[in-house]
């Protein structure tokens, strides 16, 4: 046999051993046709639940980096406290003038002027003529009633009004693709406002019913034993009299910070446009700036208080505690405002606006300026 034969023979004989048989193969195919068809039939499913997912995920991704800042949450309590704790005589004031049970007192003027210049150095003398008469008959502590429940009312509705605006104004620029707008800040503050007055309902209520106590007519003991009573007597429902004006005073809130963030942006951008250099640094903010803050926050509160201000005595009158057993007298928002209009007319919807003024503007002024300093250093 020659050599080539053999080799021939010999490469025949190994070819069987190295690939697979004709049915071997078949199957392999098959299997591999199956693999392909199940990959198939998951990278398809997988492709419809990603498309499926697509709005969720965007919707994940664009408030992915929103999370609750509680900065806000304390720089707005610290302020409400700075604010509550300095202008807490005249809030006794604008609480007494605001009340009926207080018309007749003797210590304001009877014949006030009624309007103009004149009409602003009367509402000023009966304030100042309250005051003192506070501090003779009752003692200068009487100047700091209801500061207990003040302050247990402010802290919080300052913190929670500051927080959800804070918070709200980042989710509500998210949802406007990033832009901050008007629109943003009214929606922020509205939403700001119903959550504190629905919160602090209950809180304010007592506040109103101790301020308005004489000596000789003390019906509460301090403000748990006032609580204890006025559910006893009204109810859970009690405890809420005069949220329907509080709503009101949500548009109040709402103008207060629109005005606040234009007044703040339009003093920013006049400072860079002139050029201001910076002067004495405190805080790591010229002293100038500071200054803005406190104007603005003052302005805005003095606008957004001159527009809204009856509604401040309709929520007053609804709070305040009734005559012997004697069935309430104000009952209903509506009722409140006709009543008033009947019996006093229009200038009652405005008593105590002098007193009210020179607090809240003083009072802005300080929290918004403490809010800003926080949020500066820790924000």
């Amino acid at each position: 046999m020659s050599a080539s034969t053999a080799a021939t023979r010999s490469g025949s004989n190994l070819i069987p051993s190295i690939l697979p048989s004709t049915s071997a193969s078949s199957s392999t195919f098959s299997q591999l046709q199956q693999k392909q068809g199940s990959f198939s039939r998951t990278n398809s499913t997988s492709t419809t639940n990603t498309t499926a997912l697509e709005p969720i995920e965007r919707v994940q991704k664009k408030f992915a980096g929103l999370q609750f800042s509680w900065v806000h949450f304390l720089a707005g309590g610290t302020g409400g406290m700075a604010g509550a704790l300095v202008t807490s005589p005249l809030d006794v004031v604008k609480t007494r003038l605001q009340s009926s049970l207080y018309q007749s007192t003797k210590a304001v003027s009877a014949a006030a002027p009624k309007t103009g210049i004149a009409s602003v150095a009367g509402h000023i003398k009966d304030t100042c003529l309250l005051l003192g008469h506070i501090y003779s008959k009752e003692g200068p502590r009487a100047l700091y009633k209801g500061l207990g429940p003040n302050l247990v009312g402010v802290i919080p509705a300052r913190a929670i009004n500051f927080a959800t605006y804070g918070n709200g104004k980042k989710f509500y620029t998210e949802l406007n693709n990033g832009k901050e707008t008007t629109l943003v800040h009214l929606s922020s503050a509205a939403t700001a406002g119903v959550v504190t007055a629905t919160m602090t309902n209950p809180i304010w209520l007592v506040k109103t019913r101790m301020q308005l106590q004489v000596e000789g007519v003390r019906q509460y003991k301090n403000s748990v034993d006032c609580v204890f009573q006025i559910l006893k007597a009204e109810g859970i429902r009690g405890m809420y009299r005069g949220l329907s004006a509080s709503y009101l005073g949500v548009a109040e809130g709402t103008i207060q910070w629109v005005i606040y963030e234009q007044l703040k942006n339009t003093l920013a951008e006049r400072r860079r446009d002139t050029g201001a250099s910076k002067g004495y640094v405190v805080g790591g903010k010229d002293v100038g700036e500071w200054v803005d803050y406190l104007g603005a926050a003052g302005a805005a509160k003095f606008i957004a208080s001159a527009i809204t201000y009856p509604h401040e005595v309709l929520r007053t009158r609804l709070r305040q505690v009734p005559i012997g057993n004697a069935p309430a007298k104000y009952t209903g928002l509506k009722q409140t405002f006709q009543l008033i209009l009947k019996e006093e007319g229009v200038a009652a919807l405005y008593g105590g606006l002098t007193a009210h003024m020179m607090r809240v503007v003083p009072n802005a002024a300080i929290m918004f300026f403490c809010y800003e300093a926080i949020m500066h250093r820790f924000g």
